[in-house]
């Protein structure tokens, strides 16, 4: 590819980048448009809605959203969405340092060496090939060389150095975030999975006997998991029916002096008889096994949740082996209420394993069978290639506009297409491996994307030059160094060209919302749909962090090969840090906490990318004939790996474990300020969603909340009552204010 193709592909998106911007800081100022931009805001009713009236002002394109965005302090945005966006943003604050000292370094030191490295005649910059601004430019046993190995050293130093940094400061705030937040029930709570049944006695009764006997001193009470059935699709439907009310309703209860909203304690979510699940036979006929509704509630439950008094006592608990059968009464520390994945709960635990090994062999199989669209738009970067495929096109390819747009600019976004397909998939997988918390399977699909944009992205579009090329990676492993190092530098012009489609481009799409846009428009001006829909969405990290992540590989691997790509980079990483900042604070809503345990993985992935630009540096020395700069580099490759494995022993562990210390002193402050107490009380209503007081008996024989419904019938008419009385108060309280207005008019 010529540079001119490059300049052609950096034009589009720049242009698309200034519309898409543009669009945005007028649409955002539409009232049509508020649940579309300020979702997260208008959820947490924070927002004040304004009329609806005309102004030329709403029609200028303004910067004000980004003065916003960025004297926005961190922990503004922590108290806003949380832990998870914070570390989601230390990670655009590391790239942007790391790739701002390996710009200046390879810009003004490698580029040039790159440029000149062989004795020839330079046509003018946009007419010459981009292959002499790679490393293939470089003659053999050339002494310039060496400041590839040092720019080499410069780059993995730094990006150690503020890894460093970073794993400290995260793990700080991991610990302030522990041990500063409200009590969680998830601290107190353990799900038991694999409960061995008994023919004498009650599954309930079971339970009990066993962490009444082996942890009496600690054991609090225990509430049962049940099948709910094909009846939860109704509650499902009748809840999001009735969340259509609950603002209307609650504003009214504010101008009335009155609310009928009561609160969940520990977890602070809003109670309706669509979330309350009874269980009245239990306490009825709790001994009876002859009866066949108890017996069948019995068999259809997967688990408990077992509550413990102490913090320490939960957590040692999650930990232990409970039985010398390791398959049997497996614990695990719960997650919190919103984050509990309730339709995962039912698989059993035997089935957990098989479960992974399909879904790891499924997303094999799907990255290998991806291959087949990798190929093809490699095949879309040659002319004749293109011409062979589609002789109709000959015509339009020998124009010389037309084949800079088609193989500079096509390839990465029918690429950037292909590739929105992998999200859903992954979640799919993820979702069908068993993980009890949404966080686990948002982490789990994480990674999955991952691996999956490391090999489909960037491995099989270098070796997608040949079959053979692919072959000889699994037959000669040995030889892969020297296989990349000839592929990585002639791949240049491909990947800058999806850092601009890929990056560029679809930030501009995030911040727009185009998706939820177009809904919103045809929802309103030709479906005539006038009530306000709120897209309130959690944030995508499962795509989001992959997305950077391989940027950063691609930073980091190209930076000594062709590093032309760094600049589009730096100027990804600097707009996104902006864009992602005010979706953060606007649009998407924190439903659930990691805790930051995003950031090991963002960790590991980062120093592998270090460790594979150095194997690839190597290949290069070995094929120029350099063996001293091959040497230093696998010392250089020896540190690397030593640095990984000191933070994996110093800081990874914060991350998987909760400490005793931390743990008992939390314990000990609630005692003495006697919230603990307290917090046992909300305890048992914190994941069945019931108000205090309800559905359950405090003191030493606690009868345990379960997830059940009795009579569906029953709950049914119940839940359509509160949704007609709603409606119905709803409708009075606005002829009452129509009333009030005539009256004044009046007067």
């Amino acid at each position: 590819m010529e540079f001119s193709a490059l300049l052609t592909s950096a034009g589009i998106n720049i242009a698309v980048c200034v519309l898409f911007l543009s669009l945005y800081s007028v649409l955002r100022k539409q009232p049509h448009n508020f649940s579309v931009y300020f979702g997260r805001r208008l959820a947490e009713e924070k927002f004040q809605r304004q009329d609806d009236y005309f102004s030329f002002e709403r029609l200028l394109p303004t910067a004000g959203w980004i003065v916003k965005a960025y004297w926005c302090t961190e922990e503004e945005i922590r108290q806003v969405a949380g832990l998870d966006s914070v570390v989601f943003l230390r990670l655009f604050i590391f790239s942007i340092r790391i790739f701002s000292i390996t710009s200046l370094v390879c810009i003004f030191f490698v580029l040039p060496v790159n440029y000149h490295g062989k004795e020839m005649t330079h046509n003018c910059i946009p007419a010459d090939s981009l292959n002499v601004f790679t490393i293939v430019n470089i003659i053999e046993e050339s002494r310039k060389l060496w400041v590839h190995c040092s720019a080499l050293y410069v780059i993995t130093i730094s990006a150690c150095i503020l890894l460093y940094h970073e794993y400290k400061y995260i793990s700080r705030k991991r610990l302030a975030h522990v041990t500063g937040s409200p009590p969680n029930p998830g601290h107190f709570t353990v799900l038991a999975r694999s409960i061995p049944r008994s023919d004498n006695e009650l599954l309930d009764d079971t339970i009990r006997n066993f962490f009444v006997n082996y942890h009496g001193s600690s054991y609090l009470s225990h509430q049962m998991i049940f099948l709910k059935g094909y009846f939860q699709k109704f509650v499902d439907r009748a809840e999001r029916a009735y969340r259509k009310f609950v603002r209307v309703r609650f504003s009214v209860s504010e101008r009335n002096g009155r609310s009928n909203m009561s609160r969940c304690g520990v977890c602070g979510v809003r109670a309706s008889s669509f979330q309350l699940y009874r269980n009245k036979f239990i306490e009825a006929k709790k001994a009876d096994l002859t009866n066949p509704e108890v017996v069948e509630a019995q068999k259809n439950c997967p688990g408990a949740l077992v509550f413990f008094k102490t913090r320490y006592a939960a957590v040692v608990a999650s930990r232990v082996l409970q039985s010398s059968n390791p398959m049997l009464w497996v614990t695990d520390l719960a997650p919190e209420p919103r984050d509990v994945y309730w339709s995962n709960l039912w698989i059993p635990y035997r089935q957990i394993w098989l479960r992974k090994l399909a879904t790891l062999a499924a997303s094999v199989v799907f990255m290998f069978v991806f291959i087949i669209p990798v190929a093809f738009v490699q095949s879309m970067m040659q002319v004749e290639q293109l011409k062979r495929m589609f002789p109709s096109l000959t015509g339009i390819l020998n124009k010389s506009f037309f084949a800079r747009v088609i193989t500079g600019y096509l390839p990465s976004v029918t690429l950037l297409l292909s590739l929105y397909t992998v999200p859903p998939l992954m979640m799919l997988f993820s979702s069908i491996e068993g993980s009890i918390s949404r966080s686990g399977r948002k982490r789990s699909a994480c990674l999955k994307i991952l691996f999956f944009n490391i090999w489909n992205v960037f491995f099989v579009n270098v070796l997608s030059g040949s079959v053979l090329n692919q072959l000889n990676v699994f037959s000669r492993p040995k030889d892969m160094p020297t296989m990349l190092a000839e592929l990585v530098p002639k791949q240049a012009t491909f990947f800058i060209t999806y850092v601009l489609t890929s990056g560029w481009a679809s930030l501009c799409s995030e911040i727009l919302q185009v998706y939820n846009l177009v809904y919103n428009f045809f929802s309103r001006f030709i479906c005539c749909c006038h009530q306000n829909t709120e897209y309130v969405y959690s944030f995508p990290y499962h795509t989001e962090v992959p997305k950077i992540l391989l940027f950063n590989l691609l930073g980091f691997t190209f930076s000594i090969m062709a590093p032309l790509i760094l600049p589009f980079l730096l100027v990804y990483f600097c707009l996104g840090y902006l864009v992602y900042r005010n979706q953060i604070l606007n649009v998407y809503y924190p439903k659930y906490e990691m805790g930051g345990k995003l950031w090991p993985i963002m960790h590991n992935t980062i120093v592998f990318s270090l460790v594979l630009t150095q194997v690839i540096a190597i290949g290069v020395f070995t094929i120029k004939h350099s063996p001293v700069a091959g040497g230093f580099t696998i010392l250089l490759l020896i540190g690397t790996v030593l640095f990984n494995e000191y933070c994996r022993h110093r800081f990874t562990r914060i991350f998987d474990a909760y400490s005793a210390q931390d743990v008992i002193e939390l314990d000990r402050d609630d005692e003495q300020s006697g919230r603990m107490q307290e917090i046992h009380q909300h305890l048992l209503d914190a994941y069945s969603q019931t108000p205090p007081g309800e559905g359950s008996s405090r003191g030493g024989s606690q009868v345990p909340i379960e997830l059940i419904m009795e009579d569906p019938a029953q709950e049914a008419s119940e839940s359509s009552q509160e949704l007609c009385d709603t409606v119905q108060e709803v409708s009075e309280a606005h002829d009452h204010d129509h009333i009030v207005e005539d009256k004044a008019h009046s007067v």
